[in-house]
């Protein structure tokens, strides 16, 4: 195994370790449109197999040389777990196709080959997606696990020499991609992926009785796939409508109506008062109609009662003369309670003498 391959394996193996602690350790909150729960995938697509190197045992016969692949197809299918932060953590079964084509042999030179190279097995990976605001979603991961290369006849240089075999190797993963969220189909997303697989052992074959030493396998793919999220989340609800408070009522307006002395008779400026109040309950929004009358401290109260009365009686009358409904207006008398201007008893105060138009 080289440097490289030690380094990768452990950034691999880094990002599975980071990913399932997270889940434990809850490091970060839901986001929105994160993966969460359980989800299935696929992918379909290319593979473009690195050359390997092999030797020929015993070394006595000094054949080696370096084997050369024709892209081919490959295909990924997943089973998963969102945790709903942006990391996911996916148990991926691989298989990849290649076929040999050529072969730089030191013993025997440059040669023509065939057969077919079939590789497949498990990788427990670790995914981050960066979270965009849009519906693309990006991201990144590796895993590590076990895959097994299987050689199909596969010819060497030398005459009648076919290489055979399955075996296994621990193997290791980085990629990274993007994935498009499918906004009318909650859960659904289109994905395209880069995947490097690397096997890091050298595995031996058979040729016909002779053992072929082959070196680590590194491939490249490109997947074109689909993403499934079996329990998504449900959508937010809408926001609740904002409560609208009903208007206030209007403020009541008060019109005051003085009088003389010991009079209830209206004066001409009492009259045009009542006819600007009778104007006013017209015009505006107006329910009911208050007419309060009231004297001030100078006489008896029960005859400061009376006259009260009077006053109120003789401005809901013209408020009557000056259109308005006779049934909106309420009628009282509160004599010399209620003082506008606060006296001692038997004191002539024009300001208390006097009625109140108050509009609802």
């Amino acid at each position: 195994m080289t440097y490289r391959s030690i380094l990768l394996a452990a950034t691999s193996a880094a990002a599975v370790v980071f990913a399932v602690s997270s889940a434990h350790a809850q490091m970060l909150g839901q986001v929105p449109g994160a993966v969460t729960g359980p989800y299935v995938d696929l992918g379909l697509g290319t593979s473009l197999m690195q050359s390997q190197r092999y030797t020929v045992a015993p070394k006595a016969m000094g054949e080696t040389g370096t084997m050369i692949f024709r892209p081919s197809y490959a295909g990924q299918v997943g089973v998963g777990y969102g945790l709903g932060n942006g990391f996911r953590v996916e148990l991926d079964g691989n298989f990849f196709r290649n076929t040999a084509v050529k072969a730089n042999d030191h013993l025997f030179g440059d040669a023509h080959v065939h057969g077919g190279v079939n590789t497949y097995g498990l990788l427990l990976n670790g995914y981050y997606d960066f979270q965009t605001g849009t519906n693309f979603m990006p991201f990144i991961g590796g895993g590590i696990g076990y895959m097994w290369q299987k050689f199909q006849h596969v010819g060497l240089p030398a005459p009648d020499s076919q290489v055979g075999g399955t075996y296994g190797s621990f193997a290791f993963d980085v990629g990274a991609g993007v994935a498009y969220n499918i906004t009318s189909v909650p859960g659904l997303a289109l994905t395209a992926q880069y995947q490097y697989i690397e096997l890091t052992h050298a595995r031996k074959y058979n040729d016909y009785g002779t053992v072929v030493n082959m070196g680590h396998s590194g491939n490249h793919e490109i997947l074109l796939g689909v993403r499934y999220e079996l329990f998504p989340p449900a959508p937010p609800p809408p926001p609740a409508p904002v409560p609208v408070a009903a208007p206030a009522p209007a403020p009541a307006r008060t019109y005051l109506v003085f009088f003389n002395w010991d009079k209830a008779n209206l004066t001409p400026r009492a009259t045009q008062i009542v006819a600007e109040a009778a104007h006013a309950s017209q015009t505006t929004h107006v329910t009911r109609l208050n007419v309060n009358g009231y004297t001030d401290t100078s006489g008896t109260p029960a005859y400061n009662m009376k006259l009260s009365y009077r006053r109120a009686d003789n401005v809901a009358a013209q408020l009557v003369s000056d259109g308005v409904p006779k049934q909106d207006i309420m009628i009282k008398g509160y004599g010399e309670t209620h003082l506008l201007v606060p006296t001692g008893p038997g004191v002539r105060e024009p300001q208390n003498r006097r009625v109140e138009i108050i509009l609802h």
